[in-house]
């Protein structure tokens, strides 16, 4: 049996949600590893719809431990708006089914305002980085920087004013050299000692925790937030996100020693999306971005921000298939290329004259890139529903092979649907 990473293997928004829930009705944990609350999950169980953005799939099943782990950044209130929003669905997140690692960096109102100004100021200056203005990125920086607020903090009254003084010395000295008000001590201690109560209960050892459950063989799954593009160093720097993405980050980001890391899942849309500003080699300016897009439903859970789409970018996908140690894909939204009379992949790239077969790591090379297609014939019949291979049309079988080809993996699972019991399992992860 082995312990399950579930990872983004492009820019995110590949259908993580679905694939996790699928995964975590067999898990005994869930755990978040990495991002905030600026990636959503759509999970769709028995008929009813649940969007979440910070908190671990797991949360929506009954007797399934979830776990945010060290690695994330947490917005407080917007853990109690969520938790909320779930309430009202029918789902008490209690604390027997989560709990909170104790040295969890927390997001704040002042995160969130220096979010916002920055992309304000870069919009003018034309380095806009196309955040979510959510605050994970300076939170992050805190963190590194050594004058996070904790979770752990929130117990502590007497030393946290002057952990919010050391942090507001160096936000308002940014506040001023952006032209915008200082934020002041009595705001943030109010902040945090207003929701202190709900969050401490959520408050663990989750180290101990996942030690103890690993040991007593439970079966562990890790999903992440965002996709391998995304990952701080190595996804499309500087459009990226403020933390590491890749399966690796499943050890860190959450106190388990990396062997007790096993089976990586790489999940890979059939063709390829990203949200934000970047480079994007086969992205399609034209009809068949605006076919992928519509057909795909192709917007933001969290912002609601439309996708920027393209053709499938198999030297994007080998890539990640290599840095995260992925052993098999997820493939989601076959579906949305039914009906196309032909598909085109991108096999490789042509930089300054030169073919190569891997993304190059500077952004001026990233964005002078050409990818180099091969264009393959399409299918007339629907790929939607289907849970065996039987069900495909032929050329959709073509298509899958040759994708596993291309990127050096093959596929595990296959989605065809957001459907959850609309999947082809061909390997098992957990018994990998």
């Amino acid at each position: 049996m082995a312990n399950v990473v579930v990872v983004g293997s492009q820019w995110g928004d590949e259908g993580k949600g679905k694939i996790v829930d699928w995964l975590s009705e067999r898990a005994d944990v869930v755990v978040r590893f990495q991002g905030g609350h600026n990636a959503g999950h759509t999970l769709v169980v028995d008929g009813k719809v649940y969007k979440l953005s910070l908190l671990p799939s797991g949360v929506v099943r009954e007797g399934k431990l979830s776990i945010i782990g060290n690695g994330v950044v947490f917005d407080p209130h917007a853990f109690v708006t969520e938790v909320g929003k779930l309430k009202d669905q029918g789902v008490e997140v209690t604390p027997d089914r989560l709990k909170i690692a104790e040295n969890t960096a927390l997001i704040l109102s002042l995160h969130r305002e220096l979010d916002g100004f920055r992309e304000d100021a870069a919009s003018n200056s034309g380095t806009k980085i196309g955040t979510t203005r959510r605050g994970i990125g300076p939170a992050y920086e805190d963190k590194v920087g050594r004058r996070a607020v904790r979770v752990m903090d929130l117990a502590d009254l007497e030393t946290l004013p002057l952990k919010v003084d050391r942090l507001l010395t160096h936000h308002n000295a940014l506040r001023r050299g952006l032209g915008h008000p200082e934020a002041t001590h009595e705001a943030i201690m109010a902040e945090l000692t207003s929701v202190a109560d709900r969050i401490l209960p959520y408050m663990d050892r989750v180290w101990k925790v996942l030690d103890d459950r690993r040991k007593a063989g439970e079966r562990i799954l890790f999903e992440g937030a965002q996709g391998t593009l995304l990952d701080i160093d190595h996804g499309t720097y500087p459009f990226v996100t403020s933390s590491n993405t890749v399966a690796g980050q499943a050890a860190a980001g959450s106190g388990m020693g990396p062997g007790g890391v096993g089976y990586v899942l790489g999940i890979t849309k059939a063709y390829t999306t990203r949200v934000g500003e970047g480079p994007f080699p086969t992205e399609q300016t034209n009809e068949i971005g605006e076919f992928l897009g519509t057909k795909g439903h192709e917007f933001g859970v969290v912002t609601g921000r439309k996708r920027r789409c393209g053709w499938f970018d198999a030297v994007l996908v080998r890539q990640a298939v290599a840095v995260n140690g992925i052993k098999g894909i997820a493939l989601t939204k076959l579906d949305v290329l039914d009906g196309l009379p032909e598909i085109k992949v991108c096999t490789a790239y042509r930089l300054d004259g030169e073919v190569i077969d891997y993304l190059p790591a500077s952004q001026g090379a990233q964005a002078r890139v050409e990818p180099i297609y091969e264009t393959l014939e399409g299918w007339s019949g629907t790929t939607a529903g289907a849970r065996s291979w039987n069900d495909l049309p032929a050329q959709a079988v073509k298509y899958v092979r040759h994708i596993e080809e291309l990127i050096g993996a093959p596929v595990a699972l296959l989605s065809t649907s957001p459907e959850r019991d609309d999947t082809i399992l061909v390997t098992d992860p957990f018994q990998d």
